[in-house]
Formats: C-alpha cells, sequence, structure tokens
C-alpha cells in the first residue's frame, strides 16, 4: 500500500507528543495548531477536520478512501 505525504507536516511537537507546529508543504507558511485548526474550519484545507480533545482543537488528516473496500 502507497501512502501519500499529506500537505501539511508537523515540525514540532510537545514532550507528550502533540502537534505544535505545521508547516504548509505548497506555500512554506508556519502555522501553530491554533492557526491551523483555524484555516481547516475555514475551508483551506479540504483533505483535515479538527476533532476535539481534552478541551483542545487537534487537527487531523481525513482518512485516505483509496484501497477501502
Amino acid at each position: 500500500m502507497h501512502k501519500k505525504k499529506g500537505r501539511v507536516e508537523v515540525i514540532k511537537e510537545n514532550d507528550t507528543g502533540l502537534n505544535k507546529m505545521f508547516k504548509d508543504r505548497q506555500t512554506g507558511q508556519v502555522m501553530t495548531r491554533g492557526q491551523f485548526a483555524d484555516a481547516i474550519e475555514q475551508g483551506k484545507y479540504e483533505d483535515y477536520h479538527v476533532m476535539k480533545q481534552d478541551g483542545r482543537r487537534i487537527p487531523r488528516s481525513n482518512r485516505d478512501t483509496e484501497n477501502l473496500d
């Protein structure tokens, strides 16, 4: 199975592994978790969604629907 790289990469995590900083591979824009969540909610990143966990907004990539039978 081929895994495609997403448009956005994590460039910084905290000690517990929570993603803190993100970089858009196409534009070079660096964003905090909150900025990335805002951009997702504004519809700027269609391949991502935001979930809430422990009162935090957590950006997630959408599940790859390829190869799902």
